[in-house]
């Protein structure tokens, strides 16, 4: 079905309220795969498994002589914690000079006596070119499951563009100077609800475990679940994960928000992103893709076949790498200021396609999951976290639930599950 142009006006207040509410970040989006990982850079970080993950984007300028500490769940315990450490939207080098990792206990302080250095090459600085990532060396001893980790970073030189991910819904902290040793408070004053540098932690796990990655926009990103609490649909999944003694136990979210499948902005779109945010990740033997209602949402909007044509080809780089990949239908969206008939007609037209194909290894429906019975345009006012688009933290629970985890963990086009059940 042709779409027609919506009113400029409203298209606007749109995206200008959507980047106060999330934080959108300025400047030039690099075009298509220029921030993936330079040649001779490490694909993946040994035998580890990713246990948590954030996509990169260009989230400001850098700047001098900065502290970070950064808050991040873990997925999947094992020893040898690894950290990656990313420049990839950067212009100029950045350095590390000091960096650390340890175990959260309240705020900005860590656990006594979990804050260890981590060290590269057996340096305890790197730097790390425009376009480029860096894996620390494994640091010895375990890391627990489901556990908040602090990753303690100074940078004392850096410039230009400053890669990051915006929408943490986490709390993480900033200094001036280097303070990346010190367990106590006293210097991490400012907080801050992105990530900086930081995206992925491995652990190595028991022998033949391995790891999702859910390839998606503000949804999986979490916006509308309750900050600080992990209640985003891939924590969920990891809780379900971890209790159900799956082979699959890692998860990486790959979501950001405003992002779309076919076109830049916010963020490389889902194909120019994901090689690095997903197939790449050490351990992943599945992408988890849930995307596309900002395609359909946009002004213009993707067509049907447009669309679907941009899944063939996510599947085919997917089984290309040797993994599986889960399809999720687009859920409904009516409410949502850009909603029209046109837009559902295609979404309607995608989800047809999802479910029925055979493209995907497997397919999730969360539509059928998230959808009101009485109005199937529109999303259950149960799960709705108040804007008609995102979930709230029954919400995401429901969409976690709602996942086959065998089809986690199976070889690409051996079909697991095509319609699952909605959960009991």
């Amino acid at each position: 079905m042709p779409r027609t142009a919506r009113p400029r006006g409203r298209a606007a207040l749109a995206a200008l309220s959507t980047c106060v509410a999330l934080g959108c970040g300025t400047g030039t989006v690099p075009p298509g795969d220029r921030p993936s990982p330079p040649p001779g850079a490490p694909a993946a970080a040994g035998r580890g498994v990713v246990t948590w993950a954030a996509s990169a984007g260009h989230v400001g300028e850098a700047a001098d002589d900065r502290g970070y500490r950064l808050m991040v769940h873990t997925s999947i315990g094992g020893s040898d914690l690894r950290v990656r450490l990313s420049n990839a939207f950067g212009e100029q080098p950045v350095t590390f000079a000091d960096v650390h990792a340890g175990l959260q206990r309240r705020g900005a302080a860590l656990v006594p006596g979990s804050n260890r250095r981590l060290t590269f090459d057996g340096a305890h600085s790197v730097t790390v070119p425009a376009g480029g990532i860096v894996y620390s060396d494994p640091l010895p001893g375990h890391v627990p499951a489901g556990r908040t980790l602090a990753v303690s970073l100074h940078v004392p030189r850096a410039g230009g563009a400053l890669t990051g991910h915006w929408l943490a819904m986490q709390t993480s902290y900033t200094t001036r100077g280097d303070h990346a040793a010190e367990e106590g408070a006293a210097n991490w004053k400012r907080r801050t609800g992105s990530w900086f540098y930081l995206d992925a932690v491995t652990v190595r796990p028991r022998e033949g475990t391995g790891a999702v990655a859910a390839l998606g926009d503000s949804i999986t990103d979490g916006w509308q679940s309750t900050t600080d609490r992990n209640r985003r649909w891939p924590d969920h999944l990891a809780r379900r994960l971890a209790a159900s003694g799956s082979a699959v136990q890692g998860v990486a979210n790959a979501g950001i928000a405003g992002n779309k499948v076919l076109l830049d902005g916010p963020g490389q779109s889902a194909l120019n992103r994901v090689r690095r945010d997903a197939l790449s990740l050490p351990g992943v033997r599945t992408v988890f893709l849930f995307q596309g209602v900002n395609d359909i949402k946009a002004e213009p909007g993707a067509t049907g076949a447009g669309l679907i044509a941009g899944y063939r080809k996510l599947i085919d780089r997917a089984h290309a790498a040797g993994k599986c990949v889960v399809g999720a239908t687009i859920a409904p969206y009516k409410g949502w200021q850009e909603w029209d008939p046109a837009g559902e007609a295609v979404r309607r037209q995608v989800n047809a396609f999802i479910r029925g194909s055979g493209e995907f290894d497997a397919v999730t429906d969360f539509d059928r999951v998230l959808r009101d019975p009485a109005d199937p345009e529109r999303m259950l006012a149960a799960f709705d976290g108040g804007d008609h688009l995102h979930p709230n933290d029954k919400g995401m629970q429901a969409m976690a639930d709602a996942v086959d985890l065998r089809s986690l963990d199976c070889e690409p086009g051996r079909a697991v599950s095509r319609t699952p059940s909605a959960p009991g």
